[in-house]
């Protein structure tokens, strides 16, 4: 690694840090305000206390990091300004391109690591909390949900389930399926004691068959044979356990793939419901974007010369940080009422801003 690289990541890094920290410093105050009676009662471990304020905050690291990257980029370009190193390193021949890129790699390592955390932290941490801050943080085991109903349109089955523990999904006590055809008509229905989700494939125990003709009326069992097994695989059935779940989860806590395969497993769901779905996806899958974009348009307002002042570029970087989020609530608000396409509205504000923060960056070269 250059020297150079070495020395704008260590002046770029320790604000970086500065700023994060105290973000999350002043959103675990508010919540420990409202919290403590209830900490100081239930006495939890610490390191449960931790991870439920690291639970409690990772929902908003989306806006946490641009806000922070936006801040520390403003600070070190003003810096290096204020004792003339950018007009020391530009007159050594080094590019304006060259000075910021270890600003831009890290900006582009937090919008990796904000979609990373958005899928395989923030929905389950964040559930997690929500749980145990209801709970009064006393750890509660062996949830047990009753009368649980599953529907999936597309193969024409439903599910009624008797006992679901959701620590133990894989296990459905009091199972009964029934089967449609695609006239909407009854063709089967199968009650079971239990059904086990094991390797992929649903096994159900001690399985009774009652089938039924096209007028719904009970017919003579076809296949008796079948009806002496204590237990069949059903490979044909594509619901997994996490379905079952998900039935009884909040939208969201659901993560990115969940959202897509609820959606690909209810097309019943329809309309402006469908829509903001649909929506959530995509702000879901470019909100990390934000990241490389408010940084881009952040570095140039930081720089200073001998004819302007600091406080301009502070000023003109905060009022694009907040249009660039008024702009992605205006357009979520219009995608979600129908007024403006879905792609249109989660790629606009990205658009916008990447073009305006490009358009900064050029002029300083």
């Amino acid at each position: 690694m250059r020297i150079l690289t070495r020395y704008v990541l260590r002046e770029f890094l320790v604000p970086l840090g500065y700023c994060l920290f105290g973000f999350m410093g002043i959103y675990v105050l508010f919540e420990l305000f409202n919290s403590v009676s209830r900490l100081i009662e239930a006495k939890p471990p610490f390191l449960m206390v931790v991870a439920y304020f690291l639970g409690y905050i990772s929902p908003y690291f989306e806006r946490l990091f641009p806000a922070a990257l936006m801040l520390a980029a403003l600070y070190t370009m003003w810096n290096f300004c204020r004792h003339s190193e950018i007009t020391a390193m530009r007159a050594s021949g080094i590019g304006f391109i060259a000075i910021v890129r270890p600003l831009l790699s890290v900006a582009a390592v937090a919008t990796v690591a904000v979609a990373l955390l958005n899928e395989f932290y923030a929905p389950y941490a964040s559930e997690w909390a929500f749980g145990l801050r209801e709970t009064h943080f006393q750890p509660v085991t062996g949830i047990v949900k009753e009368n649980v109903l599953y529907y999936n349109l597309p193969a024409g089955r439903q599910w009624r389930v008797t006992r679901m523990n959701l620590d133990n999904p894989n296990v459905l006590e009091g199972v009964r399926l029934s089967f449609d055809r695609p006239d909407g008509s009854r063709h089967l229905d199968i009650t079971c004691r239990t059904a086990e989700y094991l390797d992929g494939v649903w096994w159900l125990s001690y399985p009774h068959y009652r089938y039924f003709d096209e007028l719904n009326s009970p017919i003579e069992d076809p296949y008796p044979a079948l009806t002496s097994l204590s237990i069949r695989a059903f490979p044909e059935f594509d619901e997994t356990p996490r379905d079952f779940l998900l039935m009884n989860k909040h939208w969201q806590y659901y993560t990115t793939r969940d959202m897509v395969h609820y959606l690909q497993t209810h097309p019943s769901v329809d309309g402006s419901d469908r829509i903001a779905r649909r929506y959530d996806i995509g702000a879901r899958l470019f909100a990390p974007l934000s990241c490389l974009v408010i940084t881009l348009f952040a570095i140039p307002a930081g720089v200073v010369t001998g004819r302007q002042s600091v406080f301009w570029g502070v000023i003109a970087a905060v009022a694009m940080f907040f249009g660039f989020y008024a702009t992605d609530i205006l357009c979520m608000a219009l995608a979600k009422r129908m007024w403006l396409p879905v792609p249109v509205a989660v790629v606009l504000p990205n658009l916008v801003f990447l073009t305006v923060g490009l358009v900064l960056f050029y002029r300083q070269r």
